[in-house]
């Protein structure tokens, strides 16, 4: 079981996640969605299409744009469309 883990609190765990350029993405059905707040911001990578973020709150604290996912994907990509991945600090295990 892979777990996503900020502010020592598991915020997502799946034995199904996707590893793409060392990023584990996690199926949407595994993430606790009570931590995750959608936010405005976006970027494009070239080959997966324009991601989508959200901040993660945890016990008062946020973690601007710590996970982001990619809800339309170019068809190399399709593995990962609504797949969140994360950095900033979320420790992926």
């Amino acid at each position: 079981m892979i777990k996503a883990i900020w502010n020592n609190t598991v915020i997502a765990e799946s034995d199904d996640t996707v590893v793409i350029e060392g990023n584990h993405y996690f199926p949407p059905k595994d993430i606790k969605q009570e931590f995750f707040k959608a936010n405005e911001t976006h970027t494009t990578c070239p080959w997966k299409g324009v991601a989508s973020y959200y901040d993660i709150e945890v016990n008062d604290s946020v973690n601007k744009d710590a996970a982001w996912y990619y809800p339309e994907v170019s068809p190399l990509a399709k593995s990962i469309k609504g797949y969140v991945a994360f950095w900033k600090g979320v420790a992926v295990k």
